[in-house]
């Protein structure tokens, strides 16, 4: 799994130095890739598990749906694949890096069976705002068990 929050430097050539336990989550025959992510304005990466769910998700559409065309087109189409060096360091896209403004410090966040790849600032932006997300809907959800509780028990 991908867990954590870990802000990284990365240099000139675009290269970061993923956690170790990134690395170890994927073994180094499977590999990591990375797309422009569908949810949020960063890069989303994982390894063949993450894709498996994708191409679960896009089997699941109709050829010719527009939803799977989307979908394909920024997965499959934006699929970059991502080697690690000896010291650990990947090289990001090009042209994803100039999409997010990604130019010296990010911040890789282990979301399970993925992670994202912010610039440093945005992150820091989006990370409060989804807290209270989680905030508000952990209220609303913590509201909806009380009330069925209520109707199970009446």
């Amino acid at each position: 799994m991908f867990l954590s929050t870990i802000d990284r430097q990365m240099d000139q050539k675009r290269r970061i130095v993923l956690p170790a336990e990134f690395r170890a989550a994927v073994g180094p025959l499977d590999g990591l890739f990375c797309f422009s992510s569908i949810e949020a304005d960063c890069l989303e990466g994982g390894g063949p598990a993450l894709l498996k769910v994708y191409d679960d998700l896009i089997n699941e559409l109709p050829f010719g749906d527009p939803l799977r065309s989307a979908i394909e087109i920024n997965v499959r189409g934006g699929f970059a694949r991502l080697t690690w060096d000896p010291a650990g360091r990947v090289t990001l896209p090009e042209s994803l890096c100039e999409q997010f403004g990604l130019t010296d410090w990010v911040s890789v966040v282990g979301l399970g069976d993925r992670f994202q790849i912010w610039s440093k600032p945005a992150f820091a932006a989006h990370r409060e705002q989804q807290r209270l997300v989680a905030r508000e809907g952990l209220a609303e959800h913590r509201r909806q068990q009380r009330a069925s509780r209520v109707a199970a028990n009446a």
